[in-house]
């Protein structure tokens, strides 16, 4: 991972775009930006993130999307890597990227992309669970604080074992070990206070857009931008590949 992220690019007009259009990255649905326009502000490699995304999408119009960028802090160093997730009628696409510094200068770097298209008849379950601040004063309008969202489709579990316990604590007897298991394929955390409300209403929209479209229920309608032409198909992403965010 590179010691220096890169520098957040602001967002351009469409118009003044040069290069490629990328049909399914402009169109919009109740959340509050584009997909590019989310892109942009996220401010990883906006360009390359992009154009994966697109190239992953092979045309498909996006119903909702869900951007995360996560920043770590590891000692001097500051690591980054995007997660990119785009609904489209049929598919979800999960994107991820994060870079690494190859020698010490940080003068030569690499993008480590990885894409995974899954058939949204395949989604086994989508979790959301929910971080409200001081509930006993809750009130209707209140934004949630803390979003976290876990999709699992491949049938894979997260094993959480520790001591078990009676509940005295003068007990000094072997009890085992008690444990939980989840099915997740993919978490994403959204905080308010990271990542903006915005962020997280965004995030519970993509979360009812994807319940939808798995349930064959009645689903967001993706909105085109005037004057972009289709983008013509450039090949299917069917293999599973692994993504550098794996637990």
């Amino acid at each position: 991972m590179s010691s220096q992220p890169p520098t957040p690019h602001s967002p351009a007009p469409v118009s003044g775009r040069q290069g490629p259009q990328h049909h399914g990255l402009h169109d919009h649905s109740a959340q509050g930006q584009s997909l590019e326009g989310a892109l942009q502000q996220a401010g990883f490699y906006p360009r390359l993130v992009a154009d994966v995304v697109a190239d992953a999408l092979d045309g498909r119009d996006c119903v909702a999307h869900l951007v995360h960028l996560e920043t770590h802090f590891d000692r001097a160093e500051v690591r980054r890597h995007i997660s990119v997730l785009v609904l489209t009628e049929d598919m979800l696409v999960i994107t991820h990227v994060d870079d690494q510094q190859l020698d010490e200068a940080g003068e030569q770097t690499v993008a480590q992309v990885s894409t995974e298209s899954v058939p949204v008849t395949q989604i086994r379950s989508v979790v959301l669970s929910y971080v409200y601040a001081q509930p006993q004063d809750y009130k209707s309008s209140d934004p949630v604080r803390e979003l976290t969202l876990s999709i699992a489709w491949s049938g894979g579990q997260r094993l959480d074992m520790g001591p078990a316990s009676c509940g005295d604590p003068q007990c000094e007897a072997d009890h085992g070990y008690s444990g939980t298991i989840a099915q997740e394929d993919i978490v994403l955390r959204i905080s308010a206070e990271a990542d903006g409300l915005q962020a997280v209403q965004d995030a519970k929209l993509f979360a009812r857009a994807l319940r939808a479209v798995n349930t064959g229920s009645s689903a967001p309608t993706p909105h085109t931008g005037p004057g972009l032409p289709p983008r013509a198909r450039m090949g299917v992403f069917g293999n599973r590949l692994s993504r550098g965010h794996q637990r």
